[in-house]
């Protein structure tokens, strides 16, 4: 199998290193300006040789170059396995997928402890969901300029409300689509930023389920957890510190967690699920309702 990684910075890395321990996989090529010592590459996605010959194409480039790549893809090629990182665009947009298959990359998909709470949500009546993520921006990506991010650029598709895109996708994923969204997207911390650094939004879904979900680049304590009422119990997801608390209308409680997660974790299983024709993946419509949430939240600023 061959592999073609376009855009190779943290994330494209990040692929490749996953992506060379796949015995099926011979050859990973890639797409970059970078000068690099032991992988072939190419300057654009142009300039590709024998395009049609790479079996799987993996779109790590910044947000607002995937409609245009994934386009290109599309056109030139029939019947091939396509991943796009999240978000799929930096706005909603019109892009017919009916030649290949894509993949959009919400990884949290496969984290083991959320993959848990589905399984106990099968049998449950959910009320509500409330989500909150924040991380303080300087701090994501040690020893880079927060400034020079494409996070800190609205033009290049940054902001929290992308960039955390993950919490809506799983919040639809596990309760259905937010059909009725009420949010404020803006910046209001001192980051030297012109991307949005606190969104915060209320809805309902098609499933009757009430949702909040606040993200933002400001908290110094760094924290991602999910809190879910049921009927029957209440369950608080910790994904920082990888525990699942569920307690019941009698005040019994069960703990699940997850130790040694290694970093690489999700993104294997991911490609694993993605090569194996599995159903766990994002797909490019799933993808598209969460552009369309994302556009809804976008249009109230």
């Amino acid at each position: 199998m061959k592999v073609l990684i376009i855009g190779y910075g943290s994330i494209g890395r990040r692929h490749y290193e996953v992506l060379s321990d796949f015995k099926e996989i011979k050859i990973i090529d890639v797409v970059t300006k970078q000068k690099l010592n032991t992988q072939k590459t190419f300057l654009s996605l142009e300039t590709v040789d024998a395009l049609d010959s790479y079996d799987y194409f993996i779109i790590a480039s910044e947000t607002n170059k995937h409609y245009e790549q994934l386009s290109y893809l599309e056109k030139h090629l029939n019947n091939k396995i396509i991943f796009c990182e999240k978000p799929l665009f930096e706005v909603d947009k019109n892009l017919p997928i009916e030649k290949n298959s894509v993949y959009v990359g919400y990884v949290l998909r496969f984290h083991p402890l959320l993959q848990r709470l589905q399984e106990l949500l099968k049998d449950e009546i959910v009320f509500s969901a409330n989500v909150a993520c924040g991380q303080y921006l300087p701090t994501w990506r040690p020893n880079t300029d927060y400034t020079k991010s494409y996070s800190a650029s609205k033009a290049q598709g940054g902001g929290v409300l992308l960039d955390l895109s993950h919490e809506i996708d799983y919040v639809e994923w596990l309760f259905g689509n937010l059909v009725d969204v009420k949010s404020y997207q803006k910046k209001i911390s001192d980051l030297e930023i012109d991307s949005d650094d606190f969104t915060t939004l209320i809805g309902i879904t098609d499933k009757n389920v009430m949702v909040n979900i606040t993200v933002d680049y400001i908290s110094k304590i760094t924290h991602r957890t999910l809190h879910v009422n049921t009927i029957e119990n209440s369950y608080t997801l910790d994904f920082i510190n990888a525990t699942l608390l569920q307690k019941s209308r009698n005040s019994l409680e069960q703990v699940y967690s997850f130790s040694n997660l290694q970093k690489n974790h999700f993104f294997e299983k991911m490609h694993t699920s993605i090569l194996n024709k599995e159903t766990v993946c994002c797909s490019y419509a799933e993808a598209k309702s969460v552009m369309q949430t994302i556009k809804k939240v976008q249009e109230q600023q």
